[in-house]
């Protein structure tokens, strides 16, 4: 049977070797590259197009969300499963938004992540059990209204973006090719769904949430 070909990306050196070695124990699996940040995880995917990206999101430089849009656009046969230690649903959407299809996180088990990296080579999508799990608690807890960060549209989250960045709502207009006033209720919206009184508390909550907002 044809092994099928990982590319690793993750800044810690001791989780890579770990993945490696557990991966490559298996038959049906062969690393063929790791990286340590988005960058040189987009170039190595152009470089090789392995079939699956581990990736995960919070990486120095060019994070796990930004390089996951790119290699899609670089590498679309590659199929990405974003890690990562957060737990909130919003990260798994967020990966999900951006081309991923797959998200565990790392709680998960050796068996859940191989169950994740076939189901997604298979063309089907993959959610682990601990996302899916909060996500039933919510509902069955009467919350499944979603609040904070999972409140947020995508259109929303660009815009934050460009706020980090500096940018006035005019700037931000003319970028996304919208009017001030719809830039300007976007943002009023924001705050009010994260209850917070004005642009420097969003930035300073996003910035503390380490949701992967490119800056």
């Amino acid at each position: 049977m044809e092994k099928i070909t990982i590319l690793i990306a993750d800044d810690h050196t001791l989780v890579r070797e770990t993945w490696s070695y557990i991966l490559n124990s298996d038959s049906r699996f062969q690393v063929v590259a790791e990286c340590s940040n988005g960058e040189d995880a987009v170039e190595k995917a152009k470089e090789l197009r392995p079939q699956v990206v581990i990736m995960d999101i919070n990486m120095p430089g060019m994070n796990g969300i930004d390089a996951t849009q790119h290699i899609r656009k670089f590498s679309p046969g590659s199929k990405i499963l974003g890690v990562s230690l957060h737990t909130q649903p919003a990260y798994a959407r967020k990966m999900m938004q951006k081309g991923a299809s797959g998200y565990v996180t790392k709680n998960s088990s050796c068996e859940e992540m191989f169950k994740a990296i076939i189901e997604i080579q298979n063309k089907r999508k993959y959610i682990c059990e601990e996302i899916k799990g909060i996500l039933s608690d919510q509902i069955l807890q009467g919350d499944d209204q979603q609040t904070g960060l999972n409140s947020l549209s995508r259109r929303e989250i660009e815009i934050i973006g460009f706020i980090k960045k500096g940018f006035s709502s005019r700037e931000i207009a003319n970028e996304l090719k919208i009017s001030v006033k719809t830039v300007e209720v976007h943002r009023y919206n924001t705050l009010k769904k994260l209850g917070l009184k004005n642009a420097a508390a969003m930035v300073n909550y996003i910035n503390n949430s380490q949701l992967g907002i490119a800056s």
